[in-house]
């Protein structure tokens, strides 16, 4: 009898901390069809318990991976950009580039609220300001404005793919740095694609600083 106890004392131990585990596990919040001006509908998905307050989403896109493991952008936002198509960086072009290649062959862009490297945008604003006033590339300017040169983390994106049953990708990226933190964080990354260079007089600066980096395009 006193066995019969423990284990039904030990199951139901199990099960309370099955649900706790649920309740702070990152999972999806909510999902939704999302139709795209080119034709295409993927999903739009937001999360819960992942570990920042920031409102992160992944748009996920139909398509055949014939085999192969799904294509992943993990894309740090840029209103500047994306929103007024700012010549200073590539960000607005690197976004389009994920958006029209995984309309084509499915794919998942994680995109997250992480603008100026993770500064935030009216502190990105002051760094273009000490950029122009001090001629300091991107990468300095933030430190001089006492951030560090970038300070993302891709952590939450290995969250939101584990939220989404993926743990194998392939990665469009010409960011080293986001393809050891994702490997770090238990994501198998397969294939590296680097994005392509958009390169303009205007940003012909950060992209260099951008190769001195470590990037690749």
């Amino acid at each position: 009898m006193k066995q019969d106890q423990k284990k039904g004392e030990a199951q139901m131990a199990f099960a309370a901390n099955a649900n706790q585990r649920s309740k702070t596990m990152p999972s999806v919040r909510t999902r939704t069809p999302l139709p795209l001006d080119n034709g295409v509908t993927a999903q739009i998905i937001s999360f819960k318990n992942l570990s920042d307050s920031a409102e992160h989403v992944a748009l996920v896109f139909p398509g055949d991976h014939g085999g192969k493991a799904p294509l992943v952008r993990v894309h740090s936002k840029c209103i500047t950009g994306e929103v007024f198509h700012s010549a200073r960086c590539d960000c607005g072009d690197q976004i389009n580039e994920a958006i029209d290649r995984m309309s084509k062959e499915g794919g998942i862009l994680l995109y997250l609220d992480q603008e100026g490297r993770g500064i935030g945008l009216y502190n990105k604003i002051d760094a273009y300001a000490v950029q122009d006033q001090k001629g300091l590339d991107t990468y300095a300017a933030n430190e001089h404005l006492g951030f560090e040169e970038d300070e993302r983390s891709y952590a939450v994106g290995a969250e939101m793919l584990r939220a989404l049953d993926v743990t194998t990708i392939r990665l469009l990226t010409g960011n080293p740095k986001k393809v050891s933190a994702l490997r770090l964080d238990g994501i198998t990354v397969d294939e590296v694609i680097p994005t392509g260079k958009y390169e303009k007089d205007a940003n012909r600066a950060y992209l260099k600083a951008k190769q001195d980096h470590g990037h690749t395009f």
